[in-house]
């Protein structure tokens, strides 16, 4: 399922249906409702295949019964399935369409106003997911560290530098704030991997982002804090940097 898609840009959909007239309303349906975007209509579930090899979508409008690769066939093959709405004149299959985790089903022959209340639960789902994408990338950038008898949130952005001190560390944050937390320099350094910190001595942990100088020896930050490059962490620096200098 795409995962950068906006609701006001409109959600990625495909159309499937091997009857033409059907696949031509159904096309027409989807680009009357303002917040889909009809990305393909196919007719035929190999078509729609071929498709997604090349790009992601949000959603599909897909008939069951067709020849070669029925819907439900063609939906439980894909490893990683957008938001799904079937629509078929048999209603026999609506049990199996909701093994397959479908969003809604839509009977043959059925009107813009049926069409418009499963689009609406795509709608809604879709919002769904995008929110909880959300909080979990921004969970993504947060440390809870416990601190003075408290579990303390971190944006990891705001923070300037780490100071080993023995089994403990203290988190240096813009606007002056200092945290102490119980924790060895290692564990750290998995959390904020990926994240601009440089271990540049033994004792200190640097995020690169607030680094305005660099020297042989030592590092500035913004604030005007200079801190010690350590001898067998000056590789550390220079990888980091290599791919940056101009």
């Amino acid at each position: 399922m795409a995962t950068d898609t906006d609701i006001t840009t409109g959600i990625r959909c495909l159309a499937i249906d091997d009857e033409p007239l059907a696949l031509l309303q159904l096309k027409a349906m989807i680009e009357r409702t303002p917040y889909l975007t009809l990305v393909e209509a196919c007719s035929d579930a190999i078509m729609a295949q071929q498709v997604l090899e090349k790009q992601s979508v949000d959603a599909i409008f897909v008939d069951i019964n067709m020849p070669e690769l029925n819907g439900l066939d063609f939906v439980a093959s894909l490893t990683n399935p957008p938001l799904v709405v079937f629509t078929t004149a048999y209603s026999e299959y609506a049990l199996d369409s909701y093994k397959v985790n479908a969003i809604d089903y839509l009977l043959k022959p059925y009107g813009m106003l049926e069409f418009q209340k499963s689009a609406e639960k795509v709608k809604r789902q879709f919002q769904l997911l995008q929110a909880e994408q959300s909080a979990k990338a921004s969970d993504d950038n947060v440390l809870y560290l416990k601190a003075d008898h408290k579990v303390a949130r971190v944006n990891i952005e705001e923070i300037k530098y780490i100071e080993s001190m023995r089994e403990y560390l203290r988190i240096y944050l813009e606007g002056g704030e200092k945290l102490m937390t119980l924790m060895p320099i290692s564990k750290i350094i998995t959390m904020i991997d990926n994240h601009g910190f440089v271990r540049i001595h033994r004792s200190f942990i640097v995020n690169m982002g607030k680094v305005t100088e660099v020297s042989k020896n030592s590092v500035k930050l913004i604030d005007g804090t200079t801190l010690p490059i350590g001898d067998s962490f000056k590789d550390n620096v220079k990888i980091y940097l290599q791919p940056k200098i101009v």
